[in-house]
This record gives C-alpha cells, sequence and structure tokens, in this order.
C-alpha cells in the first residue's frame, strides 16, 4: 500500500456537524507536506482465513485514523512534522506467523506495532517484544492493543511495552451484568464461548458475576469450542434449545458468532444473546427479525450514540467507506492514533521509551468522546455502552448495521469510572 494518502477539501455550506463529518470524511490532502521519514506502524492482523473480515475492519478503521493525523500536518517533532505511514503484515490468524511478522516489521523499520484479534496472539507478541526490547535497546518497540481483552495481559502479565485501548474482558462482563441483572425475564442461562484464553476468562467472569447478582440464574450451559474451526453450529444450538435456556452469554467474535447466532435462528430459538460484538460482522443480518429486542451487545461506542458529534463522526466513517459491508466503525481505534500522536508530539521524538512514559498519561478526546491511559497498568479507561438490536426507524435506532435494516439502540452507559477495576499489574520500567 501507498500510505501517503491525501485529501480533497470540500466545500460544503451545511451545519456544524456536517462540516466536521467531511472534515474527518475527506481522502486526505496534507495541508504541508511533513518533512522527514514517516513513522511506520505495523499492524499484524488476519488479513486471510476464516477471521480475515475481522482484520479488514480493524485496518480500515486504522487507516482512516492515520489519515486524520496526516490530514492536519502529521506528527509534530522538533526536527519537522512527520507523517504516519500504515503498513499491513498477514498473521493468518496463526500465533508463529504473527511473531515471524514481528521480526520482518521491526526488520522493516517498524518501531510501533498493533494488533488485537487474539488474546493468544496478544500475549505471544508482548512476549516477544520483551525480549526484543531487552536483546536489543537500539529497536525497541512499542505494542499498541485494541481487542485483545483477556484481563492477565494488564494484570499478571502487564508490560511497560504494552498498552491497551479496549476494555478487557471483565470489564465488559460487567457492563452486559449491568443489563443482566435488571431483566427477570433470565432465569436459565447458557454459556459457550471460544476455546482460548480470551474465550475462557468471559464464561469464568460471567459465572462468577452471575453468582453475585443473579444467584437465582441457573447456568444451563458451559461450553467451549474450537476456535475458527467450526463450520456447523447446529449441534450447538441444538443444546442451546434443549437446555431451556432464556439467554445465551458469549464473548465470540467474528465467524464464531455469526455462524452460531444464525444456527440459533434456524434452530428457532427465541431467548436473547448476551454477546461482546454482536452488533455487526454478519451478525445483525444472520439473525434478522428474530434479534429485534434479543440481542445486546457491548461496546466502548455505537453509531446511535445521540449527540451531534457522535453522528458527525460516523457520517464522515461512512463517508469514507460507503460500502454497506465496511459499516464497522471502533471510536477507540480511533482513539488509538490520537494517543499515539499526542504522546509523540510530548515526547518530542520516537524514541520507544519517551513516547511510552508520555503515552502513560494520554488523556485524547475525540467527538464526545473521552479516554485516558491508566499509568499504573496501561489499560485505557473510557465510557462503554450496551446496545440492543432493533429495526431501524425505531426510537434511538437512526442507524443500522451494515445495511441491514437492523441497528443498536442504546439502553445503558457506563461511565469510566463505573467500568474501571482494579488491576494486580506490578509494573517493571526500564
Amino acid at each position: 500500500m501507498n500510505p501517503r494518502l491525501f485529501v480533497r477539501r470540500k466545500a460544503l455550506k451545511l451545519g456544524l456537524a456536517t462540516l466536521c463529518a467531511a472534515a474527518l470524511a475527506a481522502p486526505l490532502h496534507a495541508q504541508t507536506q511533513p518533512a522527514g521519514s514517516p513513522i511506520r506502524l505495523a499492524l499484524i492482523e488476519s488479513m486471510s482465513g476464516p477471521f480475515a473480515n475481522t482484520g479488514e475492519a480493524v485496518y480500515r478503521n486504522l487507516l482512516w485514523a492515520v489519515e486524520r493525523v496526516n490530514q492536519r500536518g502529521g506528527v509534530k517533532l522538533p526536527g519537522g512534522a512527520r507523517q504516519l505511514q500504515l503498513d499491513r503484515y498477514d498473521s493468518k490468524g496463526q500465533n508463529e506467523e504473527a511473531l515471524s511478522a514481528l521480526r520482518s516489521a521491526i526488520d522493516d523499520g517498524a518501531r510501533i506495532v498493533l494488533q488485537g484479534n487474539s488474546s493468544a496472539t496478544a500475549a505471544a507478541l508482548i512476549d516477544a517484544i520483551e525480549k526484543n526490547n531487552e536483546r536489543d535497546p537500539s529497536r525497541r518497540t512499542l505494542f499498541l492493543n485494541y481487542s485483545a481483552v483477556d484481563p492477565v495481559l494488564t494484570n499478571e502479565r502487564c508490560s511497560f511495552w504494552h498498552f491497551r485501548f479496549d476494555a478487557h474482558a471483565d470489564m465488559r462482563v460487567t457492563a452486559l451484568m449491568e443489563v443482566i441483572k435488571d431483566d427477570k425475564s433470565v432465569q436459565r442461562a447458557y454459556l459457550i464461548g471460544q476455546d482460548y484464553s480470551f474465550g475462557q476468562a468471559v464464561l469464568r467472569e460471567s459465572r462468577k458475576q452471575l453468582g453475585q447478582l443473579r444467584p437465582d440464574v441457573q447456568i444451563v450451559g458451559d461450553e467451549l469450542h474450537p476456535m475458527g474451526r467450526v463450520k456447523d453450529f447446529s449441534p450447538y444450538a441444538s443444546k442451546i434449545m434443549a437446555s431451556g435456556a432464556q439467554a445465551v452469554i458469549t464473548g465470540n467474535w467474528g465467524n464464531d458468532l455469526t455462524l452460531l447466532v444464525k444456527a440459533a435462528r434456524e434452530a428457532g430459538y427465541q431467548g436473547k444473546f448476551y454477546t461482546f460484538y454482536g452488533n455487526a460482522l454478519g451478525a445483525p443480518a444472520a439473525i434478522g427479525d428474530a434479534g429485534i429486542g434479543r440481542v445486546v451487545a457491548v461496546a466502548d461506542w455505537l453509531p446511535n450514540v445521540q449527540t451531534p458529534e457522535s453522528e458527525a463522526f460516523y457520517k464522515a466513517f461512512r463517508t469514507r467507506f460507503p460500502k454497506a459491508s465496511d459499516d464497522y466503525v471502533h471510536m477507540r481505534m480511533q482513539l488509538l492514533v490520537e494517543a499515539l500522536a499526542q504522546s509523540l508530539e510530548r515526547a518530542g521524538s520516537t524514541d520507544t521509551v519517551a513516547v511510552a512514559r508520555a503515552m502513560e498519561t494520554a488523556d485524547v478526546q475525540l467527538a464526545g468522546q473521552r479516554g485516558r491511559m491508566r499509568a499504573a497498568d496501561h489499560q485505557f479507561q473510557q465510557p462503554l455502552v450496551v446496545g440492543l438490536m432493533d429495526k431501524q426507524g425505531t426510537p434511538g435506532v437512526k442507524f443500522d448495521v451494515e445495511g441491514s435494516g437492523y441497528g443498536f439502540r442504546v439502553i445503558k452507559t457506563i461511565a469510566p469510572q463505573q467500568a474501571e477495576m482494579p488491576t494486580t499489574c506490578r509494573m517493571q520500567r526500564p
């Protein structure tokens, strides 16, 4: 890819929100040409295989964020402004491939690595980066994580070189439980997840919090399935139906979620899905009308957060990526790139240690959303929202998802101080 993207400006004589949207969405024409070589960012993700759609969604979000920084002239450093350059490396959904990609990225000159779709991969990258940075201080590398949410990554396995911009699994479960605790229609729950560290963490925390908040709820299913290898979820759907569960709680993502909800719909399941990622990547279309009032999703932001700034932000993304299948925007990924740009400028350098120290106190805002980095464990603190699936056009559902005709109405907002959780991290700093 050619990372230097430029923007054609459009003069739009419209309201403030529309002007804001146009400024965000325009494909970039920098006002001034930054001096010096670009700052290379290495995205390591599944760009092929069963989770390729998740990697492509990440790429679009980060590309848009990088374009925005470059549009305003790049990162301003003492030696002159420099652009950001986003390079992509295909992990193929395999840890060994991700580690190979990391080596290639470092050899190519990248000192900032981005990854998130798989906590197991994130853990492997953290270990490899720790070893690299100890062995070769001249090529120290930072790891910015936007989606790998196993809690241990900012607890027992926290690292000075790793920063997480998503709420971890326990935080997300807590947000979902804010809804479940008041949902008296749920008396029996079925827990199902992908069989790796993240999926295990979701089920573990769900069991714990159900026991504390809803001891009256009977757990009638509790199982893990191979990640990315199940093509037919109908046997799982049959077990869910036979259990009499009124709710399924899952952290599944990508095709593992889409195929699960599709199988449940085809089996005639009428209960609720409490999900981490049920708001996109084919899931709403797969479940259709059966999901109205029944699919719940937790996120850091949803398109139907009803503020002018939020609406302009979402419209800008859709202008930049107009295909319905590309409709999956993450606020946290935008805030990640904003935090990186802020930290580079505060450090006044691209030195990895200096940038990391600046990022420990990053505090960024965009489109009405604010987040700050917690220095103790490098866990980003931000609001969370819970949405309920409904038809587009119903109150609170102005925008649908991926042209499906279904969107998510915000039913619960959790402030950063409510979402924040204690940490067991014992940070070792250079």
